[in-house]
């Protein structure tokens, strides 16, 4: 019987720049995402605001 050579993958550690790509990506779709939600809740405090100083709406409860 013939020995038989079977080609096994090797295992090697973890790539460095590849890490480093992956981070830096997910680092920047949070931050955008991050940065949506920081100017629509900006967009909503300016609209209440404009609402405010043209008298159309109140913070004081009506009686």
């Amino acid at each position: 019987m013939a020995g038989h050579k079977i080609a096994h993958a090797t295992l090697t550690g973890p790539s460095v720049i590849k890490e480093i790509l992956i981070g830096i990506t997910l680092g920047m779709a949070a931050g955008g995402i991050w940065k949506m939600h920081h100017w629509n809740e900006q967009r909503k405090v300016r609209a209440f605001y404009d609402l405010l100083e043209k008298g159309e709406i109140s913070v004081v409860a009506e009686e």
